[in-house]
């Protein structure tokens, strides 16, 4: 399997700036899938890439030209590849890329591409070769050359787990409520992590916001806007919001929660818009989905 690319200046500039540092506060192991068509990163998918293997899932998904301007991979299976990787250490390494990338060319010359690719080497007292992401970057002064070590790449079984796994996540609930502002929810849930480690979340067909348990005339309307089969509600972890929550990093344009069908999990998709329109960029898919602590009310 093969895979090499470079980066347009916006897609690293966006995985350095939003998704990577909104991934990393989700979790410190992701896997990154690629196809022919489409960048991923996955955090969780297969519930083993971390130690926080019941936490929520994350699906950051690229069009591939949003990311790279040139783009090769190839596998036996469909030309797909995926690995896991430490986020933290592939962050560090597209900030050293970008610090040597901006110095300044030669006068005349354009700044070299950033570019990727998987590789197989032998490290100093290993006994066999390893994989690795390397990073090669070229600025006025200088080049460098940077590998950070992934996990061996998946197996078309664990891969078509993955992509199992990717199209159930895509489901979407059937009432999605926009959150008007998400740093006002996020500071709502800083107040209430401290009174329990549980969180009552219920979704209406005719609100504009999820409505979170504070009192007891609440709980009652919430409990006949169910039984009207008006509202979803599910109890989730206050761990599991709070991470989802750091995604704001990602600066999304809009946010809408929702709550699976039966109640399976509660889902947070992040809207992103065309730049100086108010159109859906469709090249970016953000998400996630907190797994439920009980089966839910439908």
């Amino acid at each position: 399997m093969k895979f090499k690319a470079s980066f347009t200046d916006d897609g690293i500039s966006l995985l350095d700036k939003r998704f990577l540092p909104a991934i990393d506060k989700v979790g410190r192991v992701c896997h990154v899938y690629l196809t022919p068509t489409h960048a991923m990163l996955l955090h969780n998918l297969l519930g083993s890439t971390g130690p926080d293997g019941d936490g929520p899932q994350c699906v950051a998904q690229f069009a591939k030209d949003l990311l790279f301007r040139e783009y090769n991979v190839s596998s036996r299976d469909g030309n797909r590849v995926a690995f896991s990787v430490d986020v933290a250490l592939l962050h560090r390494a597209i900030r050293s890329a970008l610090a040597v990338h901006a110095q300044s060319p030669a006068a005349g010359d354009a700044p070299a591409a950033i570019q990727v690719k998987l590789v197989n080497k032998q490290t100093p007292g290993s006994r066999s070769a390893a994989p690795f992401l390397t990073f090669e970057t070229k600025g006025a002064r200088s080049a460098v050359v940077q590998d950070v070590p992934i996990s061996k790449p998946l197996s078309r079984s664990d891969v078509a787990r993955l992509q199992d796994a990717l199209d159930a996540a895509q489901e979407l609930p059937e009432t999605l409520v926009q959150v008007p502002d998400l740093q006002q929810l996020q500071n709502l849930v800083d107040r209430l992590k401290n009174i329990g480690d549980l969180l009552s979340v219920t979704v209406t067909q005719y609100a504009n916001a999820p409505v979170v348990d504070q009192n007891v005339s609440a709980t009652i309307r919430m409990e006949m806007a169910v039984e009207r089969g008006e509202a979803l509600s599910v109890q989730v972890s206050m761990k599991h919001l709070v991470k989802s929550l750091q995604c704001h990093l990602a600066k999304p344009d809009c946010t809408f929660y929702g709550i699976a069908p039966n109640g399976a999990c509660l889902t947070v998709i992040f809207q992103y818009f065309i730049p100086g329109t108010r159109l859906t960029d469709k090249s970016i898919s953000f998400y996630c989905r907190l797994p439920v602590l009980d089966p839910g009310t439908s």
